[in-house]
């Protein structure tokens, strides 16, 4: 079956375990202080889509769109290790892409960390540009700020 991306509860056993899994790295690798990712239940809030890439039945990665006043924000991308170096991240980066272009929002912003030179190398390579701190972030020691206007 090929890949496909669609729609998931954050909920879902697979995708709880992919968020685990992505939350004790982001742990591990920065200070509490410095890490943003959003639980479960912030994943499921109003504004929030979250989305799964699914081959077979498993769940190889996922990412979501969070829809703030006059962009959206890419949040919760992560891969399995396993899927890894297939294009599963390009491609969902790619979906929240045509997304955000669907619903007109003129821009999508992200936060990552320095120490992920795989995700660094992605956003960059897919035309993101680094900028300041937006929303309720700041600077710290480790985030690194990017935006990308959407085409219409």
């Amino acid at each position: 079956m090929p890949l496909a991306i669609h729609p998931v509860s954050p909920r879902d056993p697979r995708a709880v375990a992919l968020l685990s899994e992505s939350h004790a790295l982001m742990n591990a690798l920065f200070p509490a202080e410095e890490n943003h990712y959003l639980d479960v239940d912030a994943l499921c809030a109003e504004g929030i889509t979250f989305f799964g890439a699914e081959e077979g039945g498993e769940l190889l990665g996922c990412a979501a769109l969070a829809r703030r006043e006059g962009y959206g924000e890419v949040k919760s991308m992560f891969v399995a290790p396993e899927a890894r170096g297939i294009g599963v991240a390009r491609r969902l980066l790619a979906h929240l892409e045509r997304t955000a272009q669907e619903e007109a929002l003129p821009l999508l912003r992200l936060e990552t960390g320095d120490r992920l030179a795989a995700a660094v190398s992605l956003y960059e390579g897919q035309g993101y540009r680094r900028c300041g701190p937006f929303g309720g972030y700041v600077a710290n020691g480790s985030s690194v700020f990017y935006e990308k206007p959407v085409q219409a």
